[in-house]
């Protein structure tokens, strides 16, 4: 079944402790969620993948990743995301704890991420 959060998602914005990422431009990363697959590419290439559930909860809806290739091969990463039109935002919680809000800070083990679509599935 499809959901609207289907499609390629290019990273236009992120941060981490609190402080905004690289050029993410230069490095070209690019999210592709299918039904209920993820894979993450850097400049083209493959460098995560695995599947996810998400669930529309409250106050965020939530996703949870399954690693199974790449960096985060058998980790759970769970997420609350927000998705307007074109624009997804997502922020992770690297220490396997669901963020409480969109923000990281230099203590936080998040990761946000603002992601334009790209294409549809």
């Amino acid at each position: 079944m499809s959901h609207a959060l289907q499609g390629i998602w290019e990273m236009i914005r992120a941060e981490s402790a609190g402080e905004p990422s690289s050029d993410l431009r230069a490095l070209h990363v690019e999210l592709h969620l299918g039904a209920e697959t993820y894979h993450v590419h850097f400049a083209g290439e493959l460098a995560d993948q695995g599947t996810y559930s998400r669930a529309d909860s409250e106050p965020h809806a939530t996703f949870i990743l399954l690693g199974a290739k790449g960096p985060n091969a058998g980790r759970t990463i769970p997420c609350i995301y927000q998705l307007a039109g074109n624009r997804l935002r997502v922020c992770y919680g690297l220490d396997g704890t669901t963020p409480s809000a969109f923000a990281t800070t230099a203590a936080s083990p998040h990761y946000l991420a603002t992601y334009q679509r790209k294409m549809l599935p």
